[in-house]
Order: structure tokens, then C-alpha cells, then sequence
């Protein structure tokens, strides 16, 4: 009979697979001894040094059986994947070479399972990495999901972080900015969100994309004191006011508050580093008009603020107060 040269053949991954020795089993759950045995080389804290010889050591074909056992089926690659020292070990799979990443693309198991791998703690990573390794066919097939399941994925205590690295990774501008624009387009329902906002204000706070800082304070538009009476809404409306782009429209939606909602913001926990800011800001940037709009609105409320959240504004308008003074007082001499 020939020889058997077909490399995902039971026999050859039977082959390849022989030096995996020494492991107890442990996924009880799937029948193949070889999968137990496999999986505990992924997932075991002592199969760093085993790991690392047999991937460097194991041709194209024997990498690829591995890869093919990986992904035999959805719930396994999902618990290899979601495990801390598996997430690593497929990781380093991952842009071992070409051929290695065209089987995992191909056996579709990232993208069957993408919105839970996207959210749990370790199994992001192995997403994140496809998308950094990934040739620009099968990466933009990743950015396709990544920008369905945005807004959801933007929810989860670890999906917020995964779709952070992913837009700071993103080397195709179009879908870039197709993602910044969605964070920016439903900006207020995520900066509500417990988690959610961790991504408005990543991408306010730390990108720095004039463009998106513009649309994010468009969708904020009207909301900017609600956000400020909370503490990570404060940190957006805070950044917001660091950006020429933006700093106008959050310093009107101020000016348009009435004077007793003001006031409470000013003295409130978060509320107060917002209208701090926005006075040093204004000055920073030079537009005094804004400058003394928001002094002249402020200072009936001097003596509510002290001795309150709201003492450091106090400040700041009774040096302004003794600047009119002196000023007066240099006028009449």
C-alpha cells in the first residue's frame, strides 16, 4: 500500500502528535485521547517548554495537524482558546506562518464563535492577534464582524478592552475610521453604559482623532451636563473640553444652564472638574469671550461654592475678581 502522505490523515496526526507524552488527561469531555492530550499541552502552566520545542521543531504539515485538532470543533478551540496559557499558546500558532493562519481562517472557528471569543478575558487576545496577523483579505473579513457586533461587544466588562486594541491596531484606515464612526454615532448610549464609556473615553481620551473627538461631541450634543454629574461621563466631557474641535459646544451647553443647575454642578463630586476646566481651557486657548461668559455666569455663585467640591472655581473667580479690582483701581489713578 502507499504511503499515507496525506498530512491531516488520522495516522500522520497520529504520528506528528507521538511526542505529546506525560499528560494526564483532564478534558474528560472530548473522546479522543489525542484532543485530551493536546489539550493539556495548551492549557497546562508546565507545557510552556514542551510547547515551545515541538512548534519549533514541527514542519508545515505537522504545525497545520495541530492547528487541525485545534479546531476540530467550536466548544473545544472556545475552551482551549478562553483558558489563560492556551490564549498564549494559540496566540504563537497564530502568524507562525502563512499556511498555519489560512487553516485557522479557514476552518472558520474565530468567526463561528467571534462575539464570545471577542468578550471573554483571554480568548479576545486570540481574535485581536488574527486581526494584527491576518493578510488584508482575511482581515478585512475580521473588521466585517468586528463592526457588526461593535456596539454589543463594546457592552462586556472585556469586550470594551478587546475593541479598544483592536481600532488602536487597525492598519486599514476605511475601516478605522468605519469603527470610529460608530462608537462616535451611538456615543451617548455608550458613555451611559458601565462599560461601554471605557471606549468613548479611549478614543477621546487617548487617540486624539480630531475628527471622531468632532462627531463624538455632535452625538453629546445636549447631554454634556448629565454625563458630568457622573464620574466616567466627567472624564469624556473633561477630554471633549482639551480639544479645540470640541470645547465650544460643551462650554454653550454650560453657558445655557440655568443658574441653580450650575451651581450644583460646579459643587458637585465630578461635575466641579468639568467647569474647572472648562475655565482653564478657555484661557489656554485663548478665547477670552468664553472665558469671561462663563466667569460673569459663575460669580453670583462665589460664595455657594466654598467650602464645598466647587472651592477650587471659588478660586479662580476670586482671582478674577481682584484682577477686575486692581484693573478699576489703575483706571482712577
Amino acid at each position: 500500500m502507499a504511503p499515507d502522505n496525506n498530512p491531516f490523515s488520522m495516522s500522520t496526526m497520529s504520528n506528528a502528535l507521538q511526542h505529546i507524552r506525560g499528560f494526564a488527561p483532564r478534558a474528560s469531555d472530548v473522546p479522543d485521547t489525542r484532543l485530551k492530550r493536546l489539550f493539556n499541552l495548551m492549557t497546562s502552566c508546565e507545557g510552556v517548554g514542551q510547547f515551545k520545542d515541538l512548534t519549533s521543531t514541527f514542519d508545515q504539515s505537522q504545525l497545520q495537524m495541530m492547528a487541525s485538532l485545534l479546531t476540530s470543533d467550536s466548544e473545544y478551540f472556545m475552551e482551549v482558546a478562553s483558558n489563560k496559557y492556551g490564549s498564549r499558546r494559540v496566540q504563537k500558532l497564530l502568524g507562525i506562518s502563512d499556511d498555519v493562519d489560512a487553516f485557522f481562517y479557514a476552518t472558520q472557528k474565530i468567526l463561528q464563535r467571534f462575539f464570545d471569543i471577542m468578550t471573554d478575558k483571554y480568548a479576545s487576545y486570540v481574535a485581536i492577534r488574527a486581526t494584527v496577523v491576518f493578510d488584508q483579505v482575511k482581515k478585512h473579513v475580521m473588521y466585517k464582524y468586528v463592526l457588526h457586533y461593535a456596539l454589543d461587544i463594546a457592552r462586556k466588562q472585556h469586550g470594551c478592552i478587546a475593541l479598544n486594541e483592536v481600532l488602536t491596531d487597525a492598519d486599514d484606515p476605511l475601516y478605522r475610521n468605519r469603527l470610529l464612526d460608530v462608537v462616535a454615532r451611538d456615543a451617548l448610549f455608550l458613555s451611559n453604559d458601565p462599560w461601554g464609556n471605557f471606549v468613548v473615553q479611549i478614543h477621546v481620551l487617548k487617540l486624539y482623532d480630531l475628527r471622531c473627538t468632532y462627531h463624538v461631541a455632535v452625538s453629546l450634543r445636549g447631554h454634556c451636563v448629565d454625563l458630568s454629574f457622573k464620574k466616567y461621563g466627567s472624564y469624556i466631557v473633561e477630554k471633549l473640553l482639551e480639544a479645540e474641535v470640541s470645547m465650544g459646544m460643551v462650554v454653550v451647553e454650560l453657558l445655557k444652564c440655568d443658574g441653580d443647575r450650575l451651581m450644583r454642578l460646579a459643587r458637585s463630586e465630578f461635575g466641579n472638574f468639568v467647569v474647572l476646566k472648562a475655565l482653564n481651557v478657555t484661557q489656554e486657548m485663548n478665547r477670552v469671550d468664553l472665558f469671561w461668559d462663563l466667569v460673569q455666569k459663575l460669580m453670583p455663585l462665589r460664595h455657594l461654592l466654598l467650602r464645598s467640591h466647587g472651592s477650587n472655581i471659588a478660586n479662580v473667580l476670586e482671582s478674577c475678581s481682584k484682577a477686575n479690582r486692581t484693573k478699576m483701581n489703575y483706571s482712577f489713578e
